[in-house]
């Protein structure tokens, strides 16, 4: 498996956050949440955090559409317990409880874990039928490039000989450098030398011409898949993202995969998000054009390893709560209290442990977010519902399900409010990371309504809670978000967030999880 025995990580999270506002929480649990060498699996989709971290790194002010919950997810490592299951994938379903961390209301939370036991050694990963179209236009001109031809030597190191490879290149026109070759081929090489940055955009000819290549050689054997790179926007030919989006939806209705990759700040975020969301592929926003090398090297081949395909979650919740929305994932219902849950794909992700993030923090695993509320007049139970996963083998193409309680570990009358009850550190940092998520999002939208002392007000609150967690529980994940938490305060306050003296005390801090 070349590279990827090298990289891979665990965690797949599935976050299912309940949050109300009638009470504390319980004694904390003391399980272990180590996942003792089992690999987790990450979905498709928007998977970077970058461009909100970006805004913030700039002493600006970042808006909420800047925010995206997979991609913020992804970029945090959680241990899971030890993939005991027939299946190669295995559900966990871990209950947690505490006070928010902005409001101090009663929040109670089930982290859904997907893990495997596959040894990676052992993974038999279908042959590639991979095109990759690279952004060569003018602006692409030294560093950017420079990087982007480094990333893909290396990643010729990680191919496997049944492998093919197309390389399209686009600036004013397209340019086919090579169609369906072997990494071996020293004419791959040569291609990935020769990419020199000149020109317009002409973003729906490159990638139209990537999609047909690929198209022309797909097999159902193979991964058929396109990555596209660009770091601008559409300057020639068809500019149109209505048009784009459509011509590259014919390729995805048909199974055709795709991967956005934006570097710099001037690339066309929106269209890039939505090509890959509806390709079940990956984006990346690009901040720093180094990071092209981590993506083509690690991101790029680990998604290229399916855990699972065609994977549907459910959870089942019972009357005494309330099943309030899906989040973390862009493929959701819910009707009553039945949330179903689909996703194109389950991949490996690649991060080992928190501490593995020499080349930053992606590649952690995904979240999904299920909020549910305690019923009104209705009693606290310990058995709150049912998790069903059902998914299709990549290769027999066989469908395996398996199934996995929401319960508590402690009775619900014996909640103590201070200390929080979790069933393993596992769901305790699923629940941190959700309060942190759902802080950024109430500042950046009350920013955006013009209310900065009330984006304050929340961010302060949140660093306060998150400060104090930290002392006993040391997590480089969460000590960088608290690092933009408190990076987010410091624009506010120099954009002019300051408290009224005639107000001394600041205004009540909003419910994040209000009851209906």
């Amino acid at each position: 498996m070349s590279r990827l025995d090298l990289r891979l990580g665990l965690s797949l999270l599935l976050l299912a956050p309940a949050c109300g506002d009638d009470g504390g929480s319980a004694a904390a649990g003391d399980t272990g949440g180590q996942d003792g060498g089992s690999l987790g699996a990450g979905q498709g989709g928007a998977q970077d955090f970058g461009q909100f971290k970006q805004i913030l790194e700039q002493g600006e002010i970042p808006g909420p559409e800047t925010l995206d919950d997979v991609g913020f997810f992804n970029e945090h490592k959680i241990d899971l317990p030890a993939a005991t299951c027939a299946g190669d994938v295995c559900l966990h379903g871990l209950y947690g409880e505490m006070g928010n961390m902005i409001s101090g209301s009663n929040c109670i939370t089930v982290l859904i874990g997907l893990n495997t036991a596959i040894d990676v050694k052992k993974l038999e990963r279908p042959p590639l039928n991979l095109a990759l179209v690279i952004d060569s236009s003018g602006s692409m001109e030294g560093e950017p490039m420079q990087y982007v031809r480094e990333g893909l030597l290396r990643m010729v190191d990680a191919l496997d000989p049944s492998d093919r490879i197309t390389l399209v290149d686009f600036d004013s026109s397209a340019t086919v450098k090579v169609e369906y070759i072997t990494g071996s081929d020293p004419a791959l090489v040569q291609a990935i030398d020769e990419l020199v940055a000149d020109g317009g955009t002409n973003l729906y000819d490159g990638l139209r011409t990537g999609f047909e290549l690929m198209a022309a050689h797909a097999d159902p054997g193979r991964q058929n898949r396109v990555v596209f790179l660009s770091d601008g926007v559409a300057t020639e030919g068809i500019t149109n993202d209505a048009k784009i989006l459509a011509m590259a939806r014919g390729y995805s209705e048909q199974g055709y995969g795709l991967t956005t990759i934006g570097v710099g700040a001037d690339f066309d975020v929106a269209l890039m998000r939505t090509l890959s969301e509806q390709g079940s592929g990956a984006f990346y926003f690009l901040e720093d054009p180094a990071a092209v090398q981590e993506v083509f090297v690690e991101e790029v081949t680990a998604f290229l390893v399916p855990l699972a395909e065609d994977v549907t979650i459910t959870a089942d919740i019972v009357d005494n709560y309330i099943l309030r929305a899906v989040r973390g994932t862009k493929l959701s219902t819910v009707e009553g209290n039945h949330g179903a849950i689909e996703i194109p794909n389950l991949q490996l992700a690649h991060r080992e442990t928190v501490d593995d993030h020499e080349d930053g923090r992606r590649g952690g695993g995904g979240a999904i977010l299920l909020e549910l509320l305690p019923r009104n007049g209705q009693p606290r139970v310990a058995d709150v519902g049912e998790l069903k996963l059902r998914y299709r083998h990549p290769v027999d193409k066989q469908y395996i399900e398996e199934v996995a309680p929401i319960r508590t570990t402690v009775d619900p009358s014996e909640i103590d409010p201070e200390q929080g009850t979790f069933d393993n550190p596992s769901s305790e940092k699923g629940f941190v990371m959700l309060n942190i998520y759902v802080g950024f999002d109430m500042a950046a939208t009350r920013a955006a309504q013009g209310d900065l002392l009330g984006a304050l007000n929340i961010l302060d609150s949140l660093d306060g809670a998150v400060d104090g967690w930290l002392v006993d529980h040391p997590d480089f994940d969460i000590e960088d978000d608290l690092k933009y938490i408190r990076m987010f305060a410091d624009n506010l306050v120099a954009a002019g967030a300051t408290q009224d003296p005639d107000m001394p005390n600041p205004a009540p801090l909003p419910e994040p999880w209000p009851e209906d």
